[in-house]
């Protein structure tokens, strides 16, 4: 089989256009092309007047090797990598010990279903409630200002990813294409089968909550074990060696094998590892606010006149300005017909994050603005304490929850009057998504002044790549401050931690991953390390 890159035909081709536009480009007889699929799909809006569509192709040929040879020095014309996944191991019939998983985000699934696949019956252990208890508390909060602090946006089955956008594209360098099995186990679990060929896939919310009660499903079915309503008060570790775990009810699970899948808002876990000698370092992230424009605004800024094409969709961005005071400001998480949600996990604070269904059908853009926050800006002295980073976001998190009125709404501010360093007292013609409402006020005192004054820069900035970001009566709101987690468990190339073996810090709370993508790859890979350190243990 070979692939072919870079086919380009117009946004409007027919349906029936990409045979005769490979057989062209090869340069064969369509009695020559036996069979083709598309691999990926992505597109050039370059032009807007000219937007095209490029394609890459898996192509089944009758003779191979003839065509091969013609175009040999073609390099968008090559072999196709052998995708195939293939489990690392195989668990022994009657081994009794079973590896433990804490957390059921998309890392924690991945690692528990690759475990599961593998015949390690795993037992995955989960703070918070399944999915649609969980739902419910979520929407107890948007709703009614009643949080539940181990039942929302950061807690429960299926982690963070499940109130966003559903993003399921990555940055991350994956040669052993491990994303494409994430991405096989998702379309398996229910996810849209486009998934596996567009540029830029997503699922959705409504969509995410079916597919991991169906993952759920699978990895019971396989033997694997999910408990909820299990938080782990204590990693059981002796002589530097886990032994297992212990719940919040005193039950104790040995296990020498546990995986750290916490997400990175679990900070009283991160309080009770550190205490307990796992190491623990600072690292950076970024905090800033949500920003909400027209999706109109948006789609024709992008497109022009191909707004509302239905193969492009509702248009997103990608944003970066490098600020005079050095910082990065730039836009994270980006949620085309989306809503701004309530994503705090602790009471008297307030955290914002987006969220889009797969239609992504909702009036606003949004996005987060954020810039880039070291340790050294943290309180204190973060060599001494890691987790200083927890306090620093804590505290922003309190100042906005006050701006916004003590009561779980976000303080709000129009961009015009954030601009001009005033503060908001009335909306304009954006209305602002988040749930359970806004308060109108100044956001300067809710993020650090090197922030304010990075984000009063790149705005404008911005303004001159989408025509109109910087329009009056754009609404922002605060704070997103969850980035990314503020520490990093820092662990060897077997995927364990550097001074306790037999844990294996995973995923975002980990520090070594960003995004449902690369926190499923994540899981794989610490899953695999899981499973050849048990046989090898056997």
């Amino acid at each position: 089989m070979l692939r072919l890159t870079e086919l380009k035909l117009p946004l409007d081709h027919t349906a029936d256009a990409l045979r005769p536009a490979i057989c062209q480009r090869l340069g064969i007889a369509d009695t020559e092309l036996l069979d083709f699929t598309i691999f990926k799909r992505s597109h050039d809006a370059r032009k807007k007047s000219a937007i095209v569509l490029i394609y890459q192709i898996d192509v089944t040929l009758r003779d191979e090797d003839a065509v091969r040879a013609r175009l040999h020095d073609d390099r968008h014309v090559v072999p196709t990598p052998d995708m195939t996944y293939r489990h690392v191991a195989q668990a022994p019939t009657g081994l009794q010990m079973r590896p433990v998983v804490i957390g059921t985000g998309p890392c924690g699934l991945l690692a528990g279903l690759l475990l599961a696949q593998m015949g390690f019956r795993p037992i995955i252990l989960e703070r918070g409630k399944a999915v649609r208890e969980r739902t419910k508390d979520t929407w107890g909060l948007w709703r009614k200002h009643v949080l539940d602090p181990e039942s929302n946006v950061q807690f429960g089955e299926g982690g963070a990813g499940t109130f966003s956008d559903g993003k399921l594209y990555s940055q991350i360098k994956d040669p052993n294409f491990l994303g494409r099995k994430v991405m096989a186990e998702f379309v398996k679990a229910g996810a849209p089968e486009e998934i596996m060929y567009v540029s830029k896939p997503h699922i959705g919310t409504f969509r995410l909550v079916k597919m991991v009660e169906n993952m759920r499903a699978t990895i019971t079915g396989l033997g694997g074990e999910i408990r909820f309503g299990s938080k782990v008060d204590r990693i059981i570790i002796d002589n530097h060696q886990v032994r297992g775990v212990e719940l919040a009810g005193g039950e104790q699970i040995a296990s020498e094998h546990v995986v750290l899948a916490i997400g990175h808002s679990a900070r009283d876990t991160f309080q009770m590892l550190y205490e307990a000698g796992v190491y623990v370092e600072a690292k950076p992230f970024a905090i800033g606010f949500r920003i909400e424009h027209p999706q109109t605004l948006i789609d024709h800024a992008r497109f022009g006149p191909s707004a509302g094409n239905e193969l492009l969709g509702a248009a997103d961005y990608k944003l970066v300005h490098h600020c005079a005071n050095g910082r990065a400001a730039y836009s994270f998480c980006m949620c085309p017909g989306g809503q701004v949600v309530a994503a705090t996990s602790e009471p008297g604070r307030v955290v914002t994050n987006g969220m889009s269904q797969y239609s992504r059908a909702e009036r606003n853009a949004n996005s987060a603005l954020v810039v880039n926050v070291e340790p050294e800006d943290f309180p204190g002295d973060y060599r001494k304490n890691p987790l200083a980073g927890i306090d620093f976001q804590r505290h922003w998190e309190s100042q906005a929850f006050i701006a916004g009125g003590s009561s779980y709404d976000a303080p709000a501010q129009r961009v015009g009057d954030f601009l001009a360093g005033r503060p908001s007292t009335a909306l304009g013609q954006v209305d602002p998504s988040y749930q359970p409402g806004v308060h109108m006020t100044d956001l300067s005192t809710c993020a650090p002044a090197y922030v304010i004054d990075a984000l009063r820069e790149a705005i404008p900035a911005f303004d001159k790549q989408i025509r109109g970001f910087a329009m009056a009566d754009a609404v922002l709101t605060g704070v997103e401050s969850r980035t990314s987690s503020p520490i990093r468990i820092k662990r060897g190339d077997d995927f364990q931690s550097i001074n306790t073996r037999g844990l294996y810090p995973a995923g975002e709370g980990a520090g070594y991953a960003g995004g449902i993508l690369s926190a499923g790859v994540d899981g794989i890979k610490v899953a695999e390390a899981v499973a050849k350190a048990m046989l090898a243990g056997a």
